[in-house]
């Protein structure tokens, strides 16, 4: 196997560089499969809730579909819980950081923040702080994590709701993902 020559990137040629660019140019464009395969996952995640994780990502997804979003949000509604199976206390950063290089900032920072906005329907129950949320009252999407926690995430547990399945999700995964990656601060 062709590999490059250093063993501290400091050391790197730009011919070494090159070359890792190729492969993780190619890499990337398995992600939209690696997806698919971790969102399946979430059909065995913790339990307790009355539908599996898997369920719930594609009850919020089919609502947001049905309701017109763009296929970035539908994504990102599908997604917005990937993050659960390695990242329990901080899953809405990591789907984020999946998802931001290829949506809008308003929908990254709709996703980033959904736990703490998701709190508002729980966190007084449990010893939380319910408002959490406010500390972001300044941000210009506030009312959008509002509405999409409200739409696409706490009434996405229910047992008897019809959702697509994930195969009518899988090409809008591969439409989002397959674009080119933009990178914002």
């Amino acid at each position: 196997m062709e590999t490059v020559s250093f063993i501290n990137m400091a050391d790197g040629t730009k011919a070494d560089y090159e070359f890792l660019g190729k492969h993780e140019e190619e890499y990337a464009k398995g992600l939209p499969g690696r997806l698919i395969e971790a969102l399946k996952k979430l059909e065995h995640s913790f339990s307790g809730y009355k539908v599996s994780r898997l369920e719930h990502s594609l009850q919020s997804a089919t609502r947001a579909h049905q309701d017109g979003r763009s296929v970035e949000y539908v994504v990102a509604a599908l997604l917005h819980d990937i993050g659960d199976e390695l990242a329990p206390y901080s899953h809405s950063e990591m789907a984020a950081s999946i998802l931001r290089p290829y949506v809008e900032e308003r929908i990254y920072w709709i996703i980033k923040t959904h736990g703490v906005f998701q709190m508002y329907y729980y966190a007084h129950l449990t010893g939380g702080d319910q408002n959490a949320r406010d500390r972001y009252k300044d941000n210009p999407w506030y009312e959008d994590a509002v509405e999409f926690c409200h739409l696409y995430d706490q009434n996405c547990f229910d047992p008897e709701y019809k959702s697509k399945p994930l195969a009518f999700f899988e090409p809008m995964i591969a439409d989002v993902f397959g674009r080119e990656p933009a990178f914002g601060e």
